[in-house]
């Protein structure tokens, strides 16, 4: 006879960070999403926030991401480098510049949202599939855990 295995809020907390670990792990491994050249999770995601959001400045991008204007810049020139992204002026605004994905950068968008497809597939379904009162208490449970983060993080400054 198999055992029930117990439930409480010390296995919770282990099952969630075995569960960031392997996210952590597999962000940080970098792929060429339809490019020949490998892209980082930062990279990639910058390129998914350009697509997304056409018409970004640098200080747009940071908002968005909640990251630094420099940490965008020096990701950007990477990219640049990479010849998947380009300024332009802003023409209502010469003093700042807009960025834009190269065709290039482009393929590696619609390949970054292909593997997303492939990759979310079968969670999606059982996503899709919970009942409404489980998603809500997901959503608060995300919710309230990431204001206590926020909390945490407000701490070290």
């Amino acid at each position: 006879m198999k055992q029930k295995q117990e439930v409480s809020p010390r296995s919770i907390v282990e099952s969630f960070k075995r569960v960031a670990r392997k996210w952590q792990k597999l962000e940080k491994q970098p792929r060429k999403f339809g490019t020949a050249i490998e892209l980082h999770s930062s990279e990639i995601h910058l390129i998914e926030e350009i697509g997304e959001n056409e018409g970004l400045s640098v200080t747009d991008i940071s908002g968005l991401l909640e990251v630094t204007k420099g940490a965008v810049s020096q990701t950007l020139k990477k990219l640049e480098a990479k010849k998947l992204t380009t300024k332009k002026e802003d023409p209502t605004n010469t003093s700042r510049a807009l960025v834009e994905l190269t065709a290039r950068g482009w393929e590696a968008f619609n390949a970054h949202e292909r593997w997303h497809e492939a990759m979310d597939g079968g969670f999606r379904s059982y996503f899709l599939g919970l009942d409404s009162d489980k998603i809500m208490f997901l959503k608060e449970f995300l919710k309230i855990f990431e204001t206590f983060l926020d909390s945490k993080d407000r701490l070290k400054e």
